[in-house]
């Protein structure tokens, strides 16, 4: 019986920290969605950072147009990563939905 209550368990959903718990069978693995949501938090980051960096320059707090320029390169090449991820995502979903069972 305890076999059954074993195969009917409800599976944790994404996000739900216990993925990352079966993941590897090990402790300290992260799930896909975990690692996805790292990425996007990282992204906004470098980008808020740019942004910070612009208004400085523009407010006159900073003169330092190199470090500005590269804050902002570095928010575009990260912004176009997370588009590119993007994109591959809607394609593999695309492909998985034309998928005849």
């Amino acid at each position: 019986m305890d076999q059954i209550k074993a195969i009917t368990a409800p599976m944790p959903v994404f996000g739900d920290s216990a993925v990352g718990s079966h993941a590897a069978g090990g402790a300290g693995s992260t799930g896909f969605m975990d690692t996805l949501q790292h990425a996007i938090s990282k992204a906004n980051d470098i980008q808020l950072e740019a942004g910070q960096a612009t208004e400085a320059l523009m407010t006159g707090q900073t003169q330092n147009v190199h470090q500005t320029m590269v804050a902002l390169q570095e928010a575009d090449v990260s912004f176009q990563l997370m588009m590119q991820i993007r994109n591959k995502l809607v394609s593999a979903y695309e492909e998985i939905q034309r998928m005849q069972i």
